[in-house]
């Protein structure tokens, strides 16, 4: 099971990403997908989560700007991100929770890749 993040890159102040991660490997369920982020000097964080049914959950910085996603039959998550500010830089990972796989095989999570997201002033 891998998952590959795309849509990266160096924004102004106030424009919007949008990033997509799509995970792949014969998979039949996930759980929970969600986005994470790290930026220089600190501790890697929540930004955003999904459940499969829908559900939803942001930190504090993202409400009101960000907007999470899913697409259960492409195993894809989406972040919507807008507004977005100098203090919104970093890397971005997206984790899948409790994954498994048409031969049943379970993961507790797996990791993707970070994409860089970096925003001027």
């Amino acid at each position: 099971v891998q998952l590959q993040a795309f849509g990266g890159g160096l924004v102004q102040a106030g424009a919007s990403l949008r990033l997509s991660c799509a995970a792949s490997g014969s998979i039949s369920n996930i759980d929970v997908m969600g986005w994470y982020r790290q930026a220089s000097g600190k501790e890697r964080e929540l930004v955003a989560r999904i459940t499969r049914a829908g559900r939803t959950n942001y930190a504090d910085s993202a409400k009101g700007r960000f907007t999470i996603s899913r697409d259960n039959a492409k195993n894809t998550v989406y972040l919507q991100m807008n507004s977005l500010k100098p203090e919104d830089t970093a890397f971005y990972y997206c984790k899948a929770d409790r994954v498994t796989t048409t031969l049943n095989y379970r993961y507790i999570e797996v990791w993707g890749q970070g994409t860089l997201v970096t925003v001027s002033s």
